[in-house]
């Protein structure tokens, strides 16, 4: 198989989402139907859930740029959904505006190591995405931790999902997902221990949004994404850190099906945020941690 080389212009992208799912690749799909179904009742996106090229480019028609990935919670979901090399042979059809993430469960072991390297080696994957609460495992648990010596050896970011989600939501027991797991005070022991490991945390945290922006101002391996959330939604403290101590530490993210990227930035327009904040947050912080 052939290898991801990204060709992005950076300086010419007005934005870099950092939080774009693939949800669907021609039959395939990334959740089970009921799954799928809370996700949308909950977001109320109406069902829009595109594939990669509609994807790209829905964000080149925006001269923006965007990260892209699925997750990999086949075991926990009893669903085997899109794969990582569709999102990769995706993201290299159209290498000028998306970038390729992809998704390996922890509590797959030596398994998830192996294919974790194969990814980032062999097929240029620029980063990981982490459901702790759909995948079904504590990031703080050691038993995981010689994959994220993994990641943080092979140089790449790690995004991980914080706080509330959608997915199960309003189903019965939630569908058996424990919220717990995607508490960000669990990400706390993986920072202090993997200091090169950069660390996102997806989402504004709630209910721990100030778990979240202590391990943020206390770590700085780890940052904060805004995706899930229309901007006016935003929890007040959060703002306030994007504003002063967190400002380069924070990104823009839509979580796109789920919030549609026009919807979050007009809204992200009417929050009271300093005029050398926004660019940091629409693509500055990004360049930086994704290298470009």
């Amino acid at each position: 198989m052939s290898r991801y080389e990204p060709k992005i212009d950076a300086a010419s992208r007005v934005a870099i989402d950092t939080h774009v799912h693939v949800e669907t690749h021609g039959h395939d799909h990334a959740l089970p139907d009921d799954l799928y179904n809370a996700a949308v009742k909950y977001f109320g996106n109406d069902g829009e859930f595109p594939g990669v090229d509609a994807i790209a480019e829905m964000y080149r028609e925006r001269s923006m740029a965007a990260v892209v990935f699925t997750v990999d919670a086949e075991a926990n979901l009893k669903h085997k959904g899109i794969s990582n090399d569709d999102v990769i042979d995706g993201a290299m059809r159209h290498s000028d505006v998306l970038i390729p993430f992809v998704s390996v469960d922890p509590n797959r072991g030596a398994v998830a190591i192996d294919e974790a390297r194969r990814l980032v080696t062999e097929r240029g994957a620029r980063g990981f995405k982490f459901h702790p609460t759909v995948q079904g495992f504590d990031p703080s648990d050691r038993a995981h931790w010689d994959l994220f010596a993994l990641i943080e050896e092979l140089g790449v970011p790690a995004v991980f999902h914080t706080g509330q989600t959608g997915i199960g939501a309003g189903t019965p027991g939630g569908r058996g997902l424990r919220l717990g797991l995607s508490n960000p005070i669990l990400l706390d022991d993986v920072a202090a221990e993997f200091r090169n490991l950069q660390i996102v945390m997806a989402h504004p945290s709630v209910p721990w949004q100030d778990e979240a922006i202590s391990v943020a101002t206390h770590k700085a391996n780890t940052w904060i994404d805004l995706s899930g959330w229309s901007p006016k939604y935003f929890p007040a403290q959060l703002v306030k850190q994007m504003n002063s101590r967190l400002q380069n530490q924070v990104l823009f993210a839509s979580d796109f099906p789920m919030i549609h990227p026009d919807r979050w930035m007009s809204d992200f327009e009417q929050l009271e945020l300093k005029d050398t904040v926004r660019p940091k947050i629409m693509r500055e912080n990004a360049i930086r941690l994704l290298g470009l």
